[in-house]
């Protein structure tokens, strides 16, 4: 959760500055979307090589190397002169921070049992929350003494908890549990084939959806904030900040209440409508209120999905978690990377599209989503059938 809570930091704290940061460059919304769909770009070409790799050397080694190699990426990015290295910076930012988290996820799934998978999966997601809360408050605070500043921070921050889980850091993967998965080595493509014709297939679409959305408003939402409002970096990481803590509230205390009442699935539509509702509103927004209350809707159907979604998948992952939750990682960049680039692009266009677009495809998912859990239950029905029938 530390690590998670540092990564997330990192990365919020990219999205009240980055706008801010790119333009002392002489770029703009187009060079902002490459940034951010190379990290993601870079997260889904090594996400299922990291989660093999935990399968079979263990969870806490990944966990460690992806922290110290997420904290040169972020030095790299305070001290660049020019726009390639600020590339190179979301390169290795990309690559190293890709270990990270399908690691602490199958960390998660081997510590919990599946009726507190649910639980497990949205306290770890609390914790990402929580960075999403503080990065950007850190963000832009920093901002105001150099735009610099807050990329060192998150360096700094980053060594610091690569050396925790270095020395600190229980090892969760039994060494014989390894060497079981050790035999079996598919190689990435062919890992993230069988993935998506496995009984997870349709999930993996939706995280694919779920991190397009986000990925829509972590592009476009400082640039908005600047275009319409003339918001500053410290007045826009507050307004992230404050968003943050309902994600965080929702992922620690409301999403395993929920899930346990009406289930992972309700839960998952719920939150898809919700998003949906809130990127439209967030473009009818008028005010530093309102655009905060609609944002804040925006913020809690994604920290209700993405919990529900995870718990979805590590259930129907058996004993492969660190290869699939490693191929999560992947279509969650791959959502990222389209998302930022197509935002990116139509921001130029018109400053709403973007959130259009999300909501567009958050209501789509929603109803992909009940037909996919309506032929679920049709062939649960037949399967036992067929069972009663043979016996």
């Amino acid at each position: 959760m530390i690590n998670m809570f540092v990564v997330m930091m990192g990365i919020g704290l990219v999205i009240p500055v980055l706008p801010y940061y790119v333009e002392s460059f002489d770029a703009g919304a187009v060079e902002l979307g490459i940034l951010i769909a190379l990290f993601a770009f870079m997260q889904f070409l090594f996400a299922p090589f990291w989660g093999r790799l935990s399968d079979r050397v263990g969870r806490k080694p990944l966990i460690a190397a992806g922290m110290f190699g997420f904290a040169l990426a972020e030095f790299i990015f305070a001290f660049a002169s020019q726009m390639w290295m600020l590339y190179l910076s979301r390169i290795l930012a990309g690559t190293f921070g890709s270990a990270i988290m399908p690691s602490a996820m199958a960390f998660v799934a081997d510590t919990t049992s599946e009726e507190k998978r649910s639980k497990g999966m949205g306290l770890l997601g609390m914790s990402m929350a929580l960075g999403i809360v503080f990065g950007p408050g850190i963000g832009g605070w920093l901002a105001e003494i150099n735009l610099a500043a807050p990329f060192l921070f998150a360096g700094i921050a980053a060594t610091i908890a690569g050396l925790f889980s270095l020395f600190l850091l229980p090892e969760s993967l039994p060494k014989e549990v390894r060497e079981e998965k050790d035999s079996e080595r598919p190689g990435q493509l062919k890992s993230i084939l069988r993935a998506v014709t496995s009984p997870v297939g349709f999930l993996l679409v939706l995280v694919f959806v779920l991190s397009f959305g986000l990925a829509n408003f972590q592009t476009s939402f400082g640039l908005y904030a600047l275009a319409r409002f003339e918001y500053t970096p410290a007045e826009v990481g507050t307004i992230v900040m404050i968003v943050g803590v309902v994600g965080a509230v929702a992922q620690g205390g409301l999403v395993g209440r929920l899930t346990g009442r009406f289930g992972d699935e309700r839960v998952a539509l719920g939150a898809l409508l919700l998003s949906g509702i809130g990127f439209i509103l967030m473009s009818l927004a008028f005010s530093y209120t309102t655009l905060i209350v609609t944002t804040c809707l925006f913020f809690l159907g994604n920290s209700l999905l993405r919990p529900s979604v995870n718990s979805m998948i590590s259930k129907r992952a058996g004993k492969k978690q660190g290869l699939i939750m490693g191929v999560n990682n992947s279509f969650v960049s791959l959502g990222n990377v389209a998302g930022a680039l197509i935002a990116g692009n139509v921001f130029a266009v018109n400053l709403f599209l973007p959130f259009s677009i999300g909501a567009a495809a958050m209501f789509l998912a929603w109803a992909a989503t009940i037909i996919w859990l309506s032929h679920q239950k049709q062939q649960t029905v037949i399967d036992r059938t067929n069972r009663v029938e043979s016996s």
